[in-house]
């Protein structure tokens, strides 16, 4: 079992068996009833969903987030991951950078600018994204062969980085595959570098990934989108 340190530590950490196989079927079911919009990988700005933001505020996970950022963090924005052999996809190394935002407003340190699904985003300056930590609930077993997550550890604390640095790093740090079982939570800062391959198999990997604010007014003067 992972502590809540290894996550200042490393950027990541691993959390097996935070919930039962039953669980994680009736949560599934439940996002399932609302027919969420899925694109090719998934549904995004699920946070909205009932089933969703109970379980982006129930003990197991909230109390991982508050041990770590403090008592005022809450959920923000989830995202629902399906990588499947008809839906597959890799992703290059890389650091989630974006963060949603209710208004546009051009400030020294954030952008560029796009907007997803109605919603403004802006490329996030560092002191803003280590206030940031995002659980991975996983519907199902996430093994080697299934385009698990990998991670570089320790890179969450280099700040933004240029493609080349990216680069550079993934050439010189060995990646850990970041594999739980179904009822796992795999826990991330945005900044640390990461990436996953194609699936190589009939497994699906459905993952619920949900991010925390250490509070509401960490992009202040600008205001957190909930998505």
């Amino acid at each position: 079992m992972s502590t809540p340190a290894e996550i200042e530590a490393t950027g990541f950490a691993l959390f097996h068996d935070v919930f039962t196989p039953e669980f994680i079927e009736r949560a599934l079911e439940g996002i399932e009833c609302f027919s969420p919009h899925r694109s090719r990988a998934g549904a995004r700005h699920v946070l909205g969903l009932r089933p969703v933001a109970k379980l982006g505020r129930c003990p197991q996970l909230i109390n991982v987030v508050r041990e770590v950022m403090g008592a005022d963090a809450i959920p923000f924005r989830a995202t629902l991951f399906e990588k499947t052999l008809a839906a597959n996809w890799l992703v290059v190394w890389h650091q989630d950078t974006a963060l949603p935002l209710r208004e546009r407003q051009e400030l020294q340190g954030w952008g560029p600018w796009s907007v997803k699904e109605g919603i403004n985003y802006a490329h996030a300056p560092s002191t803003t994204l280590s206030q940031v930590l995002a659980l991975r609930i996983h519907f199902d077993d996430s093994t080697s062969a299934n385009g698990p997550l990998r991670v570089l550890p320790g890179t969450h604390e280099l700040g933004v980085l240029s493609d080349d640095q990216i680069h550079d790093l993934s050439e010189r740090i060995t990646p850990i595959e970041c594999v739980v079982a179904k009822g796992g939570v795999v826990a991330m800062r945005p900044l640390v570098v990461h990436a996953s391959s194609k699936s190589q198999v009939e497994i699906p990997r459905r993952v619920l990934h949900i991010e925390y604010a250490a509070s509401e007014s960490i992009a202040a003067p600008l205001r957190l989108a909930f998505a």
